[in-house]
């Protein structure tokens, strides 16, 4: 994602925005905290807000998308508009991404939509990282 991109889509182009967007894009599934770490180490001073800011513009832009897994901050990604899904470790809380199980998007098509057009299904799938498995094994 380059300077242009941002332009193209009516954002300003700051630096800040640069720094979170790079972040964002080296370390999938950040939280705001991790983001504000990993800006503040590539450009020095920033504030929490400047970054919750970034954030939300990105987001509001379709640059990046926040995903809010039950029990955890949210977290950012930059796959975008594909409709693909995740998977979260009870143990760890690592997350990664999963794609649509067949063929086209299959999970857009409700049992009943109740008049709504769909456009987007948000599924996340709950279990045990092999990392984390592996440790149960061992202590076991």
């Amino acid at each position: 994602m380059s300077a242009t991109t941002l332009r193209e889509l009516g954002l300003h182009v700051t630096p800040q925005r640069l720094a979170v967007l790079e972040a964002v894009a080296s370390h999938q599934h950040s939280t705001a905290d991790r983001v504000l770490e990993l800006v503040r180490a590539n450009i020095g001073t920033i504030s929490r807000q400047a970054v919750y800011d970034s954030l939300s513009a990105l987001v509001d832009a379709g640059i990046l998308r926040r995903i809010e897994p039950a029990g955890s901050p949210a977290r950012y990604e930059t796959r975008v508009g594909d409709n693909h899904h995740h998977v979260v470790c009870r143990t760890c809380g690592s997350l990664a991404d999963v794609d649509c199980a067949v063929g086209d998007a299959p999970c857009l098509t409700a049992a009943s939509d109740q008049g709504f057009i769909i456009d987007e299904a948000e599924v996340v799938y709950w279990g045990t990282c092999p990392q984390c498995a592996g440790q149960l094994q061992t202590t076991a």
